[in-house]
Order: C-alpha cells, then sequence, then structure tokens
C-alpha cells in the first residue's frame, strides 16, 4: 500500500488549490506560501469590524466576521472557485479549519455550541454532490471541537443568485426561503451560522432572523466580498 501510494504521487502529484504548484512534504491542500499569503482580515479580534456593522440595526448578532478578503482574481476566488466548482471539498475543510483556529483568538467565539452552515436547496446540493458551508463547517468542527447541525436550518425553495442583484433585490431575494426546525434542540443555544462568503448580508440576516427568536447568534463567513 506504501509503495503504491509513493507510485501514485509521483504519477499524479498532488497541487496546492491555490497556485497550482506540487504540494511539498508536509503541506496539505493549501501550499504554505500561499497560506502565508491569504489576505486575512483579523476582524474576529475587533468587535466593530465591518462585518459586525453589516448587520447592525438589522438583526441582533453576538458577533460578526470573515475571514478572508474576496477580490476578482485573486487567490481566495480561486480558492473559492475550486471550492463551489471543481469538487474541491478539501479546500473547504482546509479553509474552515484553519479559520476555527482563528475564531478561538476571541473569547465571543469559544461560547459557541452548535455550527449551523447556511444551507443550499436541496437539489442544488445534489447537483453539486455537497454544500461548499458544510465543508467550511466541517473544518470549523475539527478546530473548535463543535458539532455541527444541518437539520435546524433549512432551505425549503430555490432562489435566484444572488451574484448581479441589488441590496434591496437580495432581501426580497432570500425572503420565506429558509425554515427553522427542532427548536428545542438549538434553544437558549449559542450558535455560529457560516456562511461562505457575505456582499450585502442578506442571506444571512434572513437566517439569522430566523435563529435569534430561540438562541443567540453569531456569524462566520469565509470571505468578504468588498473592499474596505
Amino acid at each position: 500500500m506504501g509503495l503504491w501510494a509513493d507510485t501514485a504521487g509521483l504519477l499524479f502529484p498532488n497541487t496546492c488549490a491555490g497556485c497550482g504548484q506540487i504540494l511539498l512534504m508536509g503541506e496539505k491542500v493549501i501550499c504554505l506560501a500561499c497560506k502565508h499569503n491569504l489576505p486575512y482580515t483579523n476582524f474576529h479580534k475587533d468587535a466593530d469590524n465591518p462585518v459586525a456593522k453589516t448587520f447592525r440595526g438589522r438583526v441582533k448578532v453576538e458577533a460578526a466576521t470573515s475571514y478572508l478578503y474576496f477580490r476578482q482574481l485573486g487567490i481566495t476566488q480561486r480558492l473559492l472557485h475550486g471550492l463551489k466548482y471543481k469538487g474541491n471539498k478539501e479546500v473547504g475543510v482546509c479553509l474552515g479549519n484553519w479559520m476555527g483556529k482563528a475564531l478561538q483568538e476571541s473569547e465571543i467565539y469559544n461560547s459557541i455550541d452548535i455550527i449551523v452552515p447556511v444551507p443550499l436547496y436541496k437539489k442544488r446540493e445534489n447537483k453539486r454532490g455537497y454544500n461548499q458551508c458544510h465543508m467550511l463547517a466541517q473544518g470549523l468542527s475539527e478546530a473548535t471541537n463543535k458539532k455541527v447541525s444541518t437539520t435546524n436550518l433549512l432551505r425549503v425553495q430555490n432562489n435566484q443568485s444572488q451574484t448581479k442583484l441589488e441590496r434591496w433585490t437580495r432581501w426580497t431575494n432570500v425572503q420565506e426561503i429558509f425554515k427553522v426546525e427542532q427548536v428545542h434542540e438549538i434553544e437558549n443555544k449559542h450558535i455560529l451560522l457560516i456562511d461562505d462568503v457575505v456582499t450585502t448580508g442578506a442571506t444571512l440576516e434572513a437566517c439569522a432572523s430566523l435563529l435569534v427568536p430561540f438562541c443567540k447568534v453569531s456569524i462566520a463567513t469565509l470571505a468578504i466580498a468588498r473592499d474596505f
């Protein structure tokens, strides 16, 4: 088995999801150079960060953060593209793990009880084969030892892609497409709501608005798609 693995590694070497270079011994999914060059926000160290301000006055959240900046043609975009459209689930788990370790530096995120990924519509998830937010949540769970729930927040309707919609249109686009199930499992808990990218925050606001009557909600996304 070891000989076959070594031979397979020579014939089909693992490459970095960020730059495409062959991974060296000890590297996994993303090379050390790309990890070093990721555009970290460090928002989790600032309670008054731009993501938290996005939700202020819209929905009550305990804390909100994004791990990376998203810029067109940047490394974050390449990694997310691989995660969402090329089946590179390991990218999500890896980045979620790193994000989880970073969040542990902040006291507020250490009080999390349950990690809840923003759900995909079932047909879309079946077509992709997985929910990219669940991959991020899985990595977060490995880093924080907090359980992941995919049964309490459900998407009951599909919606138009948010990418090219204006802010108000995005909000109306996500109304009434989510529902909360088995409230007793999350009641009085502290939920960490996970998404891949935050832009206007409409999807996360819709999800959080359904959850906050029953529990505390914090938000963490892999990236923020605006420049500050």
